[in-house]
């Protein structure tokens, strides 16, 4: 909202871990008037409470959702590109098993490239290169560093 003006109207990409910060996105997009993209590998998709949860928004408050396997079509014309950790805390031992299954998730400027012209990128850190690489981390278009500040104002 910062960066954009507002939030409505924005489409909102999430490549990566169907995990708990996915779902809190699922659940506030639609009332803020943003479209979401979701690509998760098979077997790593969001709980199926919160997706319908999400559909019943998305249909309230007009908004698109799409649920995908490939990143490329869920980048398409995003206003915000968006991963986070792909092994949480008490994965670990999945570590293996995970980074095998997330191949080709990588958000990159490839990634980007179908992306809407005014993109940014959004990571909740810590980040490992696998799931973004530097060049998108580090560009102009990512707003980590302030997301992290925001943060800090709610702690």
């Amino acid at each position: 909202q910062e960066h954009y003006g507002g939030l409505n109207g924005l489409t909102i990409t999430w490549i990566g871990d169907g995990n708990n910060v996915l779902h809190s996105i699922m659940t506030s997009a639609a009332k803020l008037g943003m479209h979401l993209r979701i690509a998760t590998p098979k077997g790593f998709e969001p709980d199926f409470t919160i997706t319908k949860i999400t559909e019943q928004y998305s249909e309230e408050y007009g908004t698109k959702l799409l649920l995908t396997t490939d990143p490329l079509e869920a980048a398409d014309s995003a206003n915000v590109l968006v991963t986070d950790t792909w092994i949480s805390m008490g994965q670990e031992e999945e570590k293996k098993e995970r980074l095998k299954a997330f191949q080709g998730y990588q958000i990159t400027m490839q990634t980007a490239k179908s992306a809407a012209s005014n993109w940014t990128f959004l990571h909740c850190l810590p980040r490992k290169p696998e799931e973004v690489d530097d060049e998108v981390f580090y560009s102009p278009q990512s707003l980590v560093f302030q997301e992290a500040e925001n943060r800090k104002w709610t702690i």
